[in-house]
């Protein structure tokens, strides 16, 4: 475990690094977030019967998106140096380390996406506590929502890395993992509520998306934040963000071995 720790912050300080790319992020999503939950208001002063969240709830899950956005987003944080190993044939290097493949990829893809939240996620989170109501971001109504919260995002975060780490793998298998990659990214942008929150969706389509992994990657922990989420449906939830991670892991370290006994390096 220590050797893996050691690649987490290796990689956890390499991310921390593109300062410039965080400040111009910042400056793109403050406003970005600040059009979503304009649109929102609009909605909610257009039709309140049929809005099915609290607009409050709403904000917080736009600003909470906004701030954790490298965290989660699949399309917009992939590791291309993982594709090109695989692909150009420098996986040999990485076989040769006595380590667990899976478990040092799994380190570093966490640890990357964790650095890149860090700058981002405070200055966002700060202007959004200061702006007038409705815009303002509100603290979580008691400590054990926040405590819940802190939870649901750690988990959030394994089972982002945990698919994404399927994806990567399968580039073992396919002369180009780019189709895999487009039906992937779009396939997590719409059912994980990143583009438009899961309540929101017709009730057929809610429904099966919250027993997907993918409601399990930001739907989760931001509506635990905001209160929309709560009670029996929090915990049947929380429970499905455990079942997922399992299932994840258990098929990534799988098809990992199984790429790693069938793979053949040509070349010198």
């Amino acid at each position: 475990m220590k050797k893996y720790l050691s690649f987490f912050r290796v990689r956890f300080h390499v991310g921390l690094q593109y300062r410039s790319a965080t400040v111009g992020a910042v400056v793109t999503q403050l406003p970005w977030g600040l059009m979503e939950c304009l649109a929102f208001c609009t909605f909610q002063e257009a039709g309140p019967a049929a809005f099915p969240m609290e607009l409050s709830a709403v904000v917080a899950y736009m600003w909470l998106k906004e701030a954790f956005f490298m965290m989660f987003t699949v399309w917009g944080n992939v590791d291309q140096e993982l594709f090109d190993m695989i692909l150009k044939g420098d996986i040999a290097y990485e076989l040769c380390r006595p380590v667990s493949l899976y478990q040092m990829w799994f380190a570093r893809v966490s640890a990357a996406r964790i650095a890149n939240a860090v700058f981002r996620c405070v200055p966002i989170l700060a202007v959004a506590m200061l702006l007038p109501q409705p815009f303002r971001l509100m603290l979580p109504d008691s400590f054990q929502t926040a405590l819940l919260f802190a939870v649901a995002l750690l988990l959030a975060v394994g089972v982002t890395v945990s698919f994404c780490m399927l994806v990567y793998i399968t580039a073992f298998f396919t002369i180009s993992p780019n189709g895999l990659r487009l039906f992937s990214m779009s396939a997590v942008e719409f059912l994980s509520g990143s583009i438009l929150p899961i309540p929101f969706m017709p009730k057929a389509v809610q429904t099966v998306a919250e027993l997907l992994p993918f409601a399990g990657m930001m739907n989760v922990p931001f509506r635990i934040y905001s209160g929309d989420l709560s009670g029996q449906a929090m915990l049947w939830a929380l429970f499905l963000q455990v079942f997922w991670l399992a299932i994840l892991l258990a098929a990534g370290m799988w098809l990992c071995r199984l790429a790693e006994k069938k793979l053949v390096i040509q070349g010198g």
